[in-house]
């Protein structure tokens, strides 16, 4: 399973490092880091189908389905048909 949401489409982003000694001597190369997004195996209940799934998804996603509903949320995002 990649490290990407299923709902809100997230993944890794590549920012550079920039340290306290990087701003002091103004050459210091740090680097590049990758940076992933809050991932959280979660079980989430349809009602309106009677199913659970078991999802990998961002924290964001989690709050948009308490907002707006499991079905809506996921039919939106094109997990279930």
């Amino acid at each position: 399973m990649s490290r990407t949401c299923p709902i809100t489409g997230k993944g890794s982003q590549v920012g550079g490092g920039y340290s306290n000694r990087t701003r002091a001597t103004e050459f210091n190369p740090t680097g590049k880091r990758r940076r992933f997004p809050n991932l959280q195996k979660k079980r989430v209940y349809v009602p309106e189908l009677d199913q659970t799934f078991v999802m990998k998804i961002s924290t964001e996603a989690i709050k948009n389905i308490k907002k707006n509903g499991a079905y809506k949320t996921l039919k939106k995002a094109g997990v279930i048909k």
